[in-house]
């Protein structure tokens, strides 16, 4: 008698067990949808035409490609997989953002360095446009202007 409540607990063990191995036996994979395969779709660039993402690019062409990658994602494919097989068929350049490496680094260098160098050079022109313009001391009074127009004219402006 003491020994048949843990028998039953092992029965009940054992057949929980067994229900789950076949209830994971019978799921049926999950079909990607369309927000999945356009999470990778706008990564890529259409290889046709000229800097449209895949996602939505309205070509023959493209519809076909995001079939393709429906399928590679029912597959069980990764998004990194996916992206490498394109690379691999059409190059680089379908790439949405260029990987960093042989010239394609100046794409990340470039910009913000020419920022820096327009904002310091702003700066400094600021800096020079601010400061009064410098004349030597007593310059204007020890020689007289040798045209009376010009004498007159710099008393005028002296004097506001």
């Amino acid at each position: 008698m003491r020994l048949l409540p843990a028998g039953i607990l092992l029965v009940l063990l054992l057949a929980s067990l067994l229900v789950g191995s076949a209830l994971a036996q019978g799921e049926t994979p999950r079909l990607p949808t369309d927000d999945d395969v356009n999470a990778v779709a706008k990564q890529l660039y259409c290889p046709v035409c000229e800097n449209i993402p895949l996602d939505v690019c309205g070509t023959q062409a493209c519809a076909q490609w995001r079939d393709l990658i429906r399928e590679k994602l029912s597959q069980g494919w990764t998004e990194a997989q996916i992206k490498q097989y394109f690379v691999d068929q059409y190059g680089d350049r379908v790439l949405a953002t260029p990987p960093a490496e042989g010239l394609n680094w100046l794409v990340y260098i470039v910009p913000p360095v020419a920022i820096l160098a327009g904002a310091y050079l702003l700066y400094r022109a600021f800096k020079i446009w601010r400061q009064p313009e410098k004349s030597p001391v007593g310059a204007a009074e020890a020689a007289p202007p040798a045209d009376e127009y010009i004498r007159r004219l710099e008393e005028e402006l002296t004097k506001r």
